[in-house]
């Protein structure tokens, strides 16, 4: 399945770190920036997640959440969260049932070798609930500053 600009997002409850519970639609009536990434704690995506951190109160102004998926556990979620002092939280999609949702379960290739990965992709979420932009395969510099953009475009 795929997800597509203009159409409702794909719910889905999930375990995040600290053992928490989060359900997607709970959040209808605030913007929801729902970004995938590969791996915990690797150069990308550590970059990626403290650039989101660091613009916290940029998306707070603007009165919306962020939201990190992996598949990584929730044991992997918490440590990198600590040693990162994020303030958002992390999903933990270990069956990766809601990147198969939304459409970020791919095929990759490095040095010729064929392999599944996450696309590194976030979606803008309106406080309806309706998908109002997508980035794949994403490029973290200035990623961050894009989705403000478009953000405060909404």
């Amino acid at each position: 399945m795929s997800v597509e600009e203009g159409r409702k997002a794909p719910d889905f409850t999930a375990a995040t770190d600290g053992g928490k519970k989060l359900k997607l639609s709970d959040l209808r009536g605030k913007p929801v920036v729902l970004y995938f990434y590969p791996k915990d704690d690797t150069p990308g995506c550590t970059t990626e997640a403290c650039g989101f951190r660091d613009s916290a109160p940029d998306f707070k102004k603007l009165k919306a959440q962020v939201i990190g998926v992996s598949k990584d556990s929730v044991a992997r979620h918490d440590k990198f969260k600590a040693k990162y002092e994020l303030n958002f939280p992390l999903v933990s999609d270990e069956d990766g049932k809601i990147c198969e949702k939304y459409g970020t379960w791919i095929e990759k290739s490095l040095y010729g070798r064929k392999y599944m990965g996450i696309d590194r992709a976030t979606f803008l979420i309106d406080k309806a609930g309706v998908v109002r932009k997508i980035w794949h395969k994403v490029k973290v510099a200035g990623h961050v500053d894009e989705v403000q953009a478009a953000l405060k475009a909404l």
